[in-house]
């Protein structure tokens, strides 16, 4: 046997070296690939219950805030309305205003004179 002989010899036994390292390279990454799946099964089948919770408590709180979406508007509305009656009221009404002022200034008299009394 010559060197050439040699060297084939070397470069076989490289060359098997090489492989079994490269199939167990991919004997790993294939149960890592299982593991993954595994993992992202468990996962899926654990999120999908939790999910719904979350859309039927999502559900149950929107009943609630819809009724206090109602109310507020209407508060909201009938502000307005009190708000316009009595610009509306204070703008037409002068002399009712004026006359109101009157009766306010002399009740506040009595009561200074009924203090002023005791």
């Amino acid at each position: 046997m010559g060197p050439g002989g040699i060297a084939t010899i070397i470069a076989a036994c490289s060359l098997l070296v090489i492989a079994f390292a490269i199939s167990y390279a991919v004997i790993r990454v294939g149960r890592l690939i299982d593991e993954a799946k595994v993992s992202l099964k468990t996962m899926t089948d654990e999120t999908k219950p939790l999910l719904e919770e979350v859309t039927t408590t999502v559900s149950l709180v929107n009943g609630p805030l819809e009724s206090l979406n109602r109310i507020t508007r209407n508060a909201e509305e009938v502000t307005t309305r009190v708000s316009e009656v009595a610009t509306s009221f204070l703008d037409k009404s002068g002399p009712a205003v004026k006359a109101l002022g009157l009766l306010l200034s002399a009740a506040q008299v009595k009561k200074a004179r009924k203090k002023r009394a005791e």
